[in-house]
């Protein structure tokens, strides 16, 4: 067994290979604090037939062990990966997929397993450097090492991976990858930070990578393998001249084609036509030439933008697509927003509901609760193509957790606004950043529902084209240029700051100075689209919808919480029923009901708070007559509450029998008088008479038990805390209309 360690953020991360995993081609177990994982690299001997792109699948898994936890559920074991599984792998396999050789086309898989957690720290960020040392040891070509770290921003002062805890209070997450040269890829959100923040945050997270790579490479000299050697691309020298002669004026005017389709379309006869050119002469070339046509169009795309300083689509460098919005579409939705820039186009929606609508996660860090939650979807029309439609896949999730993560900044916090919230994104049209485009429909979604949001935020997508000294940093990119430039890095925010972010690249890095002017160029970017965005609504509605449900929210003694629920929940089942409303109640006493209807959720609250209410002596109160007795009659006041109202305190004058003044089921106006040594509660129509018989708004005839009167002094309110939202009229609502 060999191993090595280096401290970072004040704690020793150490990995270790020779002992477990020995059949794996490389494998090193990784710890750092008591987060401690597995990390193994196999790859096929040989590469697959007919592959055009490096099969590589990265596989991140956390056992519940790990923190001594059970599954969930009925199946007591592990299942398909999580949510969060699934993020974790994406962010390892984004900075470990461009490290490859061109041509290395052997299927390559990396696992990571955590073993141990301590609960209180990402494993995920030292899954990447495990993964990273494995792939370093083993014999599978990787043409550098990388690492990552975690930064945090905690009461002014940069934090390396920073706790759970301390994430709560820290302005920035973000989570940084990078080689010994340069970053690599960028991921994370922030507090509407500035664009100079972030660059000090990339630095000392560099600074970091630097020494994990350092004790990498110490490891490597200790039990590294040999690299395999990888052929390269054979392709005859005649094929190469004739393929380039043929195709590559003819490319370069189809790259010049503005609309995407047509484009596309250009592009793929030329593909078709330049094989049926060569397939006789040629034969069984047919791959060579896919890629040498591949490559032509590689180089007339960038030699358009780096020489020409020109784009496909005609735009300038900083130029972003022409923009429209609308709110308001979909008339039973809670909220709606369209988004299209240029030939992208996402249909947004807001749905608000109560805390029973949350979404529970069970992860191996515990049980938790999600309140705000956005979901991406991409369909196959969106990009004029057939494919089978299953579950949503890695990119979806990391889309929607992204434009997630840029909205969660500006989302109200529950004490100000308790409902939870759901958006939805379908991309109905796709020329790049989708998920930009949602992060500015979902903005707008976000208003037309009358969610109070801090700020409007929008998105842009960043690209580059680099050789040598030659740099075009392009703002909005399309998919082309996506697809044929060196990086992709998404910055979404408010006027104020970033709020998410998103890089990755394909280059080999770069410094400092090109990601300022890139983060330069996109707040430039932000803003323009905030400012279109503004055409069609400026702030948050000052009303629901009146499809969106009413939350009526108040504080209860936790020690009554038994008291309104009942034995089995018989009690709230009952309110629930009678009413037409949902109902939460918190442990700590919070009770939030929800309904459509203003009138049953204040029906639903009378109920709760008539349960609860204790007995005012000297109070007077509108009960139902329950029994009749020789002596007097019971009256309940409460629900639950009875008292006695004696013969003697029926009426002012002398009272023969009972029934000659009440009978049961009759509804009389009774004064609470005493509760007696022993708890007896004693009640008096007499006495309620004489006391209200001076109120103007009452006649004699209030008094008769036949009259059951509805109303009378209303009750003192018992209750500090108690807050209506939504219950607003129903006229027009500022910023637009709702159809």
């Amino acid at each position: 067994m060999q191993s090595t360690e280096v401290e970072i953020g004040g704690r020793i991360l150490r990995f270790e290979t020779g002992k477990l995993a020995r059949q794996a081609h490389g494998a090193v177990y990784a710890t750092y604090g008591d987060n401690q994982l597995l990390a193994a690299a196999v790859s096929a001997d040989k590469p697959s037939e007919q592959q055009s792109f490096f099969p590589l699948t990265v596989e991140y898994r956390e056992r519940l062990y790990a923190s001594g936890r059970f599954p969930g559920g009925f199946i007591k074991r592990e299942g398909r990966p999580s949510e969060g599984e699934i993020l974790a792998s994406r962010l390892i396999d984004r900075p470990i997929r461009p490290l490859f050789p061109d041509n290395y086309f052997n299927e390559t898989q990396i696992m990571v397993v955590v073993m141990s957690s301590d609960q209180d720290t990402d494993p995920g960020i030292l899954g990447l450097c495990a993964a990273s040392a494995a792939l370093g040891i083993s014999d599978i070509p990787q043409e550098k090492l990388i690492a990552g770290v975690k930064i945090g921003k905690i009461n002014g002062q940069l934090v390396i991976n920073p706790t759970f805890t301390e994430l709560k209070e820290s302005t920035i997450d973000l989570v940084v990858a990078g080689s010994r040269d340069a970053v690599l890829m960028v991921e994370g959100s922030g507090k509407e930070i500035s664009e100079e923040e972030m660059i000090e945050a990339l630095q000392l997270a560099h600074d970091n990578i630097i020494k994990i790579i350092g004790a990498q490479e110490e490891l490597i000299k200790l039990a590294g393998k040999p690299k395999r050697e990888v052929p390269k691309r054979a392709i005859e020298p005649e094929l190469e001249q004739q393929v380039r002669e043929y195709a590559t004026d003819r490319m370069d005017q189809a790259i010049r084609i503005l609309e995407k389709k047509e484009r596309e379309k250009a592009i793929n006869v030329i593909m078709d036509e330049t094989q049926a050119q060569f397939a006789e002469s040629f034969p069984d070339k047919v791959k060579e030439i896919k890629y040498l046509l591949e490559q032509i169009e590689y180089k007339q795309v960038r030699k358009l933008i780096l020489d020409e300083g020109k784009r496909s689509d005609g735009r300038a460098f900083n130029q972003v697509r022409p923009i429209s919005c609308e709110v308001g579409l979909l008339a039973r939705t809670h909220g709606s927003g369209l988004f299209t820039r240029g030939q992208t186009q996402a249909i947004v929606t807001t749905t608000l509901g109560t805390a029973s609508d949350e979404q529970i996660i069970d992860t191996m860090l515990g049980e938790s609760s999600k309140r705000f939650m956005l979901h991406y979807n991409f369909p196959p029309f969106s990009v004029g193509e057939v494919r089978r439609i299953m579950g949503p896949g890695r990119r979806e999730i990391g889309h929607g957790n992204l434009a997630e993560r840029a909205l969660s900044a500006v989302i109200p916090p529950e004490d100000v606004f308790p409902y939870t919230i759901r958006i939805v994104s379908d991309i109905l049209e796709s020329n790049g950043s989708s998920s930009m485009a949602t992060v500015c429909g979902g903005s707008l979604a976000l208003m037309d529902a009358g969610v109070p949001t801090i700020a409007p935020v929008a998105g842009i997508a960043m690209g580059l084209v680099k050789e040598d000294d030659k740099i075009a940093i392009l703002s909005d990119i399309q998919g082309l240029e996506d697809h044929l430039g060196d990086m992709d890095f998404k910055v979404a925010g408010t006027e104020k700051g970033i709020t998410a972010f998103q890089m990755d690249l394909k280059i080999s890095g770069i410094t400092m100075d090109i990601m300022g002017k890139a983060l330069a160029q996109a707040k430039e970017g932000r803003m323009h689209i905030l400012s279109e965005m503004a055409k069609a609504i400026t702030e948050p509605r000052a009303e629901l919808s009146e499809y969106a449900p009413r939350l009526t929210v108040f504080i209860i003694d936790k020690n009554k919480i038994g008291d309104v629920i009942g034995p089995g929940g018989k009690i709230i089942k009952k309110i629930i029923e009678e009413t037409n409303v949902k109902i939460d109640i918190d442990d700590d006493g919070r009770v939030v009901i929800s309904s459509t209807n203003g009138e049953n959720a204040k029906q639903a609250e009378d109920m709760i708070k008539a349960l609860i209410e204790e007995v005012e002596v000297g109070r007077i109160y509108n009960g139902k007559v329950t029994r009749l007795m020789e002596f007097g009659a019971f009256v309940e006041i409460l629900p639950g509450k009875e008292g006695l109202v004696h013969i003697s305190e029926l009426d002012e004058k002398r009272v023969g029998k009972v029934q000659d003044v009440v009978h049961e089921g009759d509804k009389i106006w009774v004064k609470a008088f005493e509760i007696d040594d022993k708890g007896r509660l004693n009640l008096s129509r007499k006495r309620a008479i004489r006391d209200m018989s001076g109120l103007p708004e009452f006649s004699p005839d209030d008094y008769r038990p036949e009259a059951n009167p509805p109303q009378g002094p209303p009750p003192r309110s018992r209750d500090g805390g108690h807050r209506d939202f939504g219950h607003r009229d129903g006229g027009n609502r500022s910023g637009g209309s709702r159809r």
